[in-house]
């Protein structure tokens, strides 16, 4: 009962942060191709994870849909993906790999304690924090720069077509 809680609670909580979030700031355009990258990986990336049984989601949304986390791949990473990536905006570089790590870690918290605690994932043939952690780190890491890549070729194509 208490993982549903949470599940319901975590789901309510995403469903109001993606408005709040897409639409807040300018470039809106940017914050929904992150939105929707960071899903597609997520989903990519849980759906071999699941299927090589390094994890599995006991408890979760949509079960006899889904063996992927739904909740975590559709909607809350990439909500976390959006804020990483405004928050990291107008940053170069280094600044911008700094500040991933208060995600990552706080990610990779949550699912130590959710492994520990309930049963809303498990760890198998020898997954431990530190996959997670690295995981975590790279996927949010390739959207960053992937979007960087994205804006670039957009203003290159912006100017080509004003001349």
């Amino acid at each position: 009962m208490f993982e549903k809680i949470v599940l319901r609670i975590f789901f309510c909580g995403g469903l109001i942060s993606i408005p709040l979030l897409l639409f807040r700031k300018p470039p809106i355009k940017d914050w929904i191709i992150v939105f929707l990258f960071t899903g597609i990986i997520s989903g990519i990336i849980d759906m071999v994870l699941v299927s090589k049984n390094y994890l599995s989601y006991p408890k979760r949304l949509f079960p006899k849909k889904f063996q992927i986390h739904f909740l975590f791949d559709y909607i809350m990473c990439p909500v976390v993906s959006v804020a990483y990536n405004q928050w990291t905006y107008k940053d170069k570089s280094f600044r911008v790999f700094l500040k991933l790590f208060p995600f990552t870690i706080f990610h990779m918290l949550l699912e130590v304690l959710a492994e520990r605690y309930t049963k809303l994932i498990r760890w198998k043939k020898g997954w431990k924090w530190y996959h997670t952690y690295f995981s975590m780190t790279l996927k949010y890491f390739i959207v960053r720069i992937s979007i960087y890549f994205i804006r670039k070729v957009s203003k290159q194509q912006e100017s080509y077509s004003s001349k």
